[in-house]
């Protein structure tokens, strides 16, 4: 969200092309930040909020450095005036974090085993059978467009389980597939 307090200095050139797509991202977020939580987990009345963040800065982002439509004052004026995350950027600016959803993905402090979030994972990388793309939640964080999927494979006796762990808007779904063999 913007800082309250906005510089006196008026926007550069280009603004009033952007402006009603960030008011309209901002007045999202203001019913994302009044939406009651109630019967929701403290993480899950969060994600409505960390998606709208990474769509504002990734707008701002794809806006300068994909289709070059802004100036760099402009972008500059929507860094310092809080409408885009300079960190968020930064990180998308590196090999190997262009898909980075949020900055909580990178820190292992807030996962129980010191991992990073799937996001992380190269889709090359990523032994997966089926994938999704969609809206998707994983540990708290949003990951816009991502592929997700996690697969766990278990080997028993008798069975092969194959354990699909598909998260769609904050919905956790199972698919278990049980073959004998």
């Amino acid at each position: 969200m913007p800082k309250v307090k906005r510089s006196r200095k008026p926007p550069p050139d280009g603004w009033e092309l952007i402006e009603p797509t960030l008011d309209e991202l901002d007045q999202k977020m203001r019913e994302a930040e009044t939406e009651p939580h109630e019967g929701k987990r403290k993480v899950e009345a969060l994600w409505p909020i960390f998606r709208l963040h990474h769509q504002r800065s990734r707008y701002i982002y794809d806006l300068f450095y994909k289709r070059k439509a802004i100036s760099r004052e402009l972008y500059e004026y929507c860094i310092k005036e809080g409408y885009a995350d300079k960190n968020l950027i930064a990180k998308w600016k590196k090999q190997g974090y262009e898909n980075l959803c949020c900055l909580r993905c990178i820190q292992t402090r807030d996962t129980n085993f010191g991992t990073n979030c799937i996001c992380r994972v190269p889709r090359a990388n990523s032994k997966l059978e089926g994938s999704l793309s969609a809206l998707t939640v994983v540990a708290g964080a949003v990951l816009v467009n991502c592929w997700i999927s996690a697969f766990v494979t278990v080997q028993s006796d008798s069975h092969l389980c194959l354990w699909s762990l598909l998260f769609t808007t904050g919905l956790i779904s199972y698919y278990i597939n049980i073959n004998e063999k």
